[in-house]
């Protein structure tokens, strides 16, 4: 996105800047390498597992289910409808009394996904499996994978091209070289994952895992002219995180994420701590502060109380891009509900906790 915008904001520096945004969306719609580059993602990939990985399914050291919502907001400062990602998950574990030492993972994610006023819009809906399996003591294996359905539309009527510039404005009503072949797509998408958990104390906790997306690869096109170009590329996304217990009152969290998808990659990292706030651990303060490579430092606050967790953080741009959006990126809110199931057994936490 940062070459996009550079590249685009040389070639138009003698124009008015109020042309920036229609040409831009033209070229995001009328390249795919570009639209492949901008698979959804969130800043808060730790409170979004299911997109961050499968395996993830189930996967929840201290509750028996979990449900949460996510939602962020991108170039709220420069456009009337910012962009907008939202995503809805529950996953929850299932035969633990079936398995020796093993448990299955099942869950749902939903993803909406809209660009300004409603011209580009995507809706994914996923249903996730997973299997983890206990290795000894203190680690955990798992594997997992989501099959899904993908929905991309757009709106035509008020969309500006290129060769519709008059030399004065953009006009509607002038013919365009760009013809529409579909304005809504629709096709199956498949990920898969695995992660491994080691934890040799109470105090201490290791996660790590794996998932590669779009594995069949699906076409997307409104044009007709379809051709390999417009083949979703596959996404490859690793982590790692810890939870250190301190003492009776603080707990460490550091992570570090890292994603390729054809010529674009990402890196996040970073640290966040909960502080305990009531003893037990019912009520805890959550600050943090992250990093994604060349693109924006991420401040992190949150609280808990008892089983529901509220997070909010913000983009600060760093990149080239702050002198059009004077830093101001996305935010991101996530909310996320665990549980256990009525009758449940007591079972110790496979992660540190108050």
């Amino acid at each position: 996105m940062n070459k996009l915008v550079n590249s685009y904001q040389k070639q138009t520096m003698k124009k008015n800047s109020i042309f920036f945004m229609p040409l831009m969306f033209v070229v995001l719609i009328s390249m795919p390498k570009i639209i492949i580059a901008q698979d959804l993602h969130f800043s808060q990939f730790f409170n979004s597992p299911l997109s961050t990985n499968p395996a993830n399914t189930g996967f929840i050291p201290d509750a028996d289910y979990r449900i949460g919502a996510h939602v962020r907001n991108q170039f709220s400062n420069i456009m009337a409808l910012p962009y907008k990602t939202i995503s809805v998950f529950g996953d929850a574990q299932l035969f633990r009394d079936k398995f020796e030492n093993g448990w299955m993972g099942l869950g749902f994610l939903l993803l909406s996904d809209e660009a300004g006023e409603g011209n580009l819009k995507s809706t994914k809906i996923y249903g996730s499996l997973a299997y983890h399996q206990m290795l000894g003591n203190s680690s955990l294996l798992s594997a997992g994978f989501n099959l899904g359905w993908a929905n991309k539309s757009i709106k035509t009527n008020n969309l500006k091209f290129p060769d519709q510039f008059n030399g004065h404005f953009f006009d509607i009503t002038l013919p365009t070289i760009v013809i529409f072949a579909n304005t809504q797509i629709n096709y199956f998408d498949l990920q898969a994952g695995v992660n491994y958990a080691y934890f040799p104390k109470e105090d201490v906790y290791l996660n790590a895992g794996y998932s590669i997306h779009h594995v069949n690869q699906p076409k997307e096109s409104f044009f007709s002219n379809a051709s390999s170009g417009n083949t979703i590329a596959i996404r490859h996304i690793g982590f790692a995180n810890a939870m250190l217990k301190l003492n009776k009152s603080i707990i460490l969290q550091p992570s570090i994420y890292y994603t390729n998808q054809a010529t674009a990659s990402q890196v996040v990292l970073g640290l966040s701590t909960r502080i305990n706030l009531i003893s037990g651990g019912e009520t805890q303060f959550i600050t943090g502060v992250y990093c994604r490579n060349k693109d924006a430092i991420i401040p992190l606050l949150g609280f808990q109380i008892k089983n529901l967790q509220f997070n909010f953080s913000y983009d600060a741009t760093v990149s080239t891009l702050k002198s059009y959006n004077k830093s101001m990126g996305a935010g991101e809110i996530s909310l996320i509900k665990k549980g256990f199931y009525p009758n449940t057994p007591y079972r110790q936490a496979l992660c540190p906790s108050f």
